[in-house]
């Protein structure tokens, strides 16, 4: 049998049996047997996802210039979100975790900081590092990271946006 390899990102390849891949994807296919160093399990093209999510969150608690968070997460993937807020002059930083239905999601975020009035606005990135269950090979860096705080009580409104690959 005719083996064909396609190219992946990464440079990871994968067989696939010859009848299984129609002509018109012979412009971007290495033909011929793979070689033995190729031999080994199939391996899976990256999946991506266009997320848009907003939540919506209050403080749980919080110590010096730590703002601890939980809310509702809706857009793309919902769940319950927690972070943690680090906020120093004119810069903060967010441990961010949300747990959607299937697994759960982890990541870290950084941003200038800048006071409104009786808000706080922030803009900046974040990378997803880790995830599990439905999740567990979810990476992510340069997504969109922003929102605001009511200073009165913390109030914390978040907008993440960008692609998640898994």
């Amino acid at each position: 049998m005719q083996i064909q390899r396609i190219a992946l990102s990464g440079g990871t390849l994968s067989t696939v049996a010859a009848a299984a891949v129609g002509a018109s994807m012979a412009g971007c296919l290495l033909f011929g047997d793979p070689p033995a160093s190729a031999a080994g399990p199939l391996a899976r093209a990256a999946r991506s996802l266009s997320l848009n999510e907003r939540a919506r969150l209050h403080r749980t608690s919080s110590h010096q210039l730590t703002i601890n968070e939980q809310g509702s997460a809706s857009g793309t993937i919902r769940g319950t979100i927690y972070i943690h807020l680090h906020v120093q002059s004119g810069h903060v930083t967010a441990e961010v975790n949300i747990y959607p239905s299937g697994g759960s999601l982890s990541g870290f975020a950084s941003a200038s900081y800048h006071v409104v009035g009786g808000y706080a606005t922030f803009a900046g990135t974040m990378s997803v590092t880790r995830g599990t269950g439905n999740f567990s090979r979810a990476h992510a860096t340069g997504l969109r990271f922003a929102g605001s705080i009511q200073r009165i009580n913390d109030a914390t409104t978040v907008e993440v946006s960008g692609t998640l690959y898994e």
